[in-house]
């Protein structure tokens, strides 16, 4: 008899990412996942206006890879009609620049496979981090100390785009945001939930506002108040 495989659905919201998309899809194809896993790619361009819709043409019909247009709703938005349309029994997130590296999906797999854990994060600060800007540092640090103290958890990297998590995971949770303050949401409404948010260390490359990079002040702003926000709701 067949064993039917697990299906890990990479979810990539893309806005303006001209410079790295194309690279990107191509190391998120060439991941070799363990045994019993299989990979299916959806992309959700999200109102892009430089030339990532036609790069994206060019992987439009592959096997196993889906593209999404719609308009411009953030990140969470993307991320959302992303997940709708998948039909992975794992998610993971992937940002549409080259600061995440895929070579660490199997590696964030692991203790989904062998100890049933329902969510993963990749932790930055448990690995190895280049060319953080000492503010963003300091920016993760706070957030990070908050959530512990408020929640009574450890976790060391909440703001980390590597968030992998079962279908399971989610059934029951809204994420009402709509930006980057998501990774807020999403944490809190796991640890409301019972979860345990088990963390293994990766590798990260920052890049600079010049090269792209989309964070502003207004950004962990919005974050911080949803850590606030949802422990007294």
């Amino acid at each position: 008899m067949k064993v039917q495989k697990l299906i890990l659905s990479v979810i990539i919201p893309v806005y303006n990412e001209e410079a790295t998309i194309a690279a990107l899809l191509e190391k998120v194809k060439a991941v070799e996942l363990p045994d019993g896993v299989s990979k299916e790619i959806v992309i959700v361009n999200d109102g892009s206006k430089d030339n990532t819709p036609r790069i994206l043409s060019q992987f439009q019909g592959q096997e196993n890879l889906i593209i999404i247009h719609q308009d411009n709703g953030g990140k969470t938005a993307a991320m959302l009609t992303g997940i709708k349309n998948a039909k992975g029994d794992i998610f993971i997130i992937q940002d549409a620049d080259l600061e995440y590296d895929p070579v660490f999906y199997p590696k964030l797999l692991e203790p989904v496979l062998q100890s049933g854990a329902q969510v993963v994060y990749g932790s930055r600060f448990l690995g190895n981090i280049e060319n953080m800007e000492l503010i963003n540092r300091w920016a993760n640090a706070v957030s990070n100390w908050t959530i512990n103290l408020l929640y009574h958890v450890r976790i060391t990297d909440i703001n980390t785009c590597y968030k992998m998590f079962t279908r399971q995971a989610m059934e029951g949770i809204v994420i009402k945001g709509s930006q980057f303050d998501m990774d807020a949401e999403m944490t809190v409404k796991f640890i409301k939930k019972g979860i345990t948010i088990v963390e293994v260390p990766i590798g990260y490359v920052a890049r600079s506002r010049k090269e792209g990079k989309k964070i502003k002040w207004s950004t962990a702003v919005r974050l911080y108040w949803q850590i606030i926000k949802l422990r007294f709701k």
